[in-house]
């Protein structure tokens, strides 16, 4: 794994605070030994959670965003329909793209509102939020659209709630509403220009760094705007930021760790929660795999080679989900391997346009009684396929995406130099009933502190969010915090996902005779 942050090769202490860090690349990492390794995490497929049957829907579904607004979960999706699957020479679908609204009170059950905002072939009950109608002022296209809650907190209320689309004159625009579900067009003008835009492209609110980052689809070649379509190249991502939503500067186009050049459909890039100094992504990698045995033995082979006369890529295009970090918002460390594989051969799977990683992620319950909550994610499967897309929810473990793991026979991870405010260290870790991590805290020179030697550190095992580290004097850190220290972990058996200073608790009471 290479670094993914050019600052973390100063030879300067790194300032961490009290903000919670991710073992996601290795950035703090100065040494690696033993069997210690980071290992992505999967997600779990967990129940379809919405068929987007309904006749203003199909089996074109997509771009979808989620989010968590207050005791609210809000999903925003596009509706389109291919008849037959795709297999048609025609651009079209059999209706207009339209932008619908889902909502759930916990993640997991979702339903569609009747929202009696827009017509669909004479009728208002449907769940459709935006239709070409609505947005003609700017020629918008409700297929290529983002929703998300501004969380700056100087955003007026009426303004609250914001939709990323594509308009023209070519470019991206943004719509107001004060709801989420009743949107306006405020401004006529473009924000960004220079662009494909042919993607989810997105915008939200920097907390870490008190600006708007944008993220839209780019070709590393030819020219797409709005007079002339002639892309190459690459399907691609670029990045700029804001103060004020309407000037953007600093346009970069990504750059990436130890990754190969691959097509990236999507780029599903927010600030993570729990840690929004670090930026997450999710991007959809697109692999045209022409015409092997392979492909002849994928499941529905009828329906693909009816959609490759539509368009070759149509019936040989395969598409997965990666997950990606990033510290600065233009150099990121992306895992080559999938995220989210196709799965197990089955009717609907291994298309172009299946496991599309939705943007955003929210807490739901564990299905394991009082265990921690867990991350959810949404996927698309079954595209093209009969009369609807089928999304479906994905589990994690919360801070899970990549843990530093060690076998039973053991592993070590010492920090580059930190400093840190707080007074306790808690780990999100797991380990084995045989396995444990101790930590030892040591000089910036990497001697250790008298008192937090390893030798002084108790074992950590279990299995929680917030393991706390004692040594024998307890687990009182405060005489370090503002002084550059390094963190020797050792593992066994054992897997650490995230650590963070934390202020001071008293370490708890023993029970008598223990």
């Amino acid at each position: 794994m290479g670094a993914a942050s050019e600052a973390g090769d100063s030879g300067e202490p790194i300032r961490i605070g009290g903000r919670r860090e991710l073992l996601v690349d290795d950035f703090l990492v100065a040494k690696l030994s033993g069997g210690a390794r980071f290992e992505l995490h999967r997600p779990t497929p967990r129940e379809i959670v919405l068929k987007t049957d309904a006749p203003w829907e199909g089996n074109a579904c997509g771009y979808p965003s989620v989010f968590q607004d207050g005791p609210l979960y809000r999903m925003y999706y596009h509706g389109g329909h291919y008849r037959h699957g795709g297999a048609r020479a025609q651009s079209r679908p059999e209706h207009p793209w339209v932008l619908c609204y889902a909502e759930s009170d916990d993640g997991i059950h979702w339903r569609r509102p009747e929202l009696g905002l827009c017509e669909f072939e004479g009728s208002t009950r449907n769940n459709i939020v935006l239709n070409p109608q609505s947005v003609a002022a700017i020629q918008g296209d409700p297929a290529h659209t983002a929703v998300f809650k501004d969380a700056d907190p100087n955003c007026p209320p009426d303004a609250r709630y914001k939709c990323v689309i594509v308009g023209k004159p070519h470019g991206l625009y943004l719509l107001e509403s004060a709801d989420g579900l009743r949107f306006r067009v405020t401004r006529q003008k473009p924000a960004i220009t220079q662009g494909a835009f042919d993607s989810q492209n997105l915008v939200f609110w920097d907390a870490a760094r008190q600006e708007y980052r944008a993220y839209w689809r780019i070709f590393t070649e030819g020219v797409a705007d709005g007079t002339t379509w002639k892309p190459a190249g690459l399907r691609a991502i670029r990045t700029a930021a804001s103060k004020d939503l309407v000037n953007w500067t600093g346009q970069s186009d990504l750059r990436y760790v130890d990754s190969p050049p691959q097509q990236l459909y999507t780029n599903q890039v927010l600030p993570y929660y729990r840690a929004p100094h670090l930026l997450i992504g999710f991007p959809m990698r697109y692999t045209e795999r022409g015409w092997p045995d392979a492909m002849m033995a994928l499941p529905d082979l009828d329906d693909r080679l009816a959609r490759a006369k539509a368009h070759p890529r149509y019936g040989m295009a395969i598409t997965d989900g990666l997950f990606m970090t990033s510290r600065d918002g233009v150099l990121f460390h992306r895992w080559n391997e999938a995220w989210v594989r196709p799965g197990p051969r089955r009717h609907g799977s291994w298309v172009y346009g299946d496991n599309l990683v939705f943007w955003g992620l929210v807490e739901t319950a564990s299905p394991l009684g009082d265990a921690p909550n867990e991350l959810s994610v949404y996927c698309s499967e079954d595209y093209w396929q009969g009369t609807g897309v089928s999304f479906r929810r994905l589990s994690l473990r919360i801070d899970g995406f990549v843990s530093l793991g060690a076998p039973f026979r053991g592993g070590e991870m010492t920090t580059r130099p930190i400093v840190f405010e707080g007074g306790n260290l808690s780990l999100n870790a797991a380990t084995s009933g045989a396995g444990s991590i101790q930590v030892e805290v040591q000089d910036a020179a990497g001697q250790p502190l008298p008192g937090y030697a390893l030798a002084d550190c108790q074992e950590i095992f279990g299995d929680d969010l917030a393991l706390v580290v004692r040594w024998r004097r307890g687990g009182d850190l405060r005489p370090l915090a503002g002084k550059p220290v390094r963190l020797r972990f050792v593992l066994r058996d054992a897997d650490l996902y995230a650590f963070q200073f934390v202020p001071y608790q008293s370490d708890p009471a023993r029970p008598k005779g223990f």
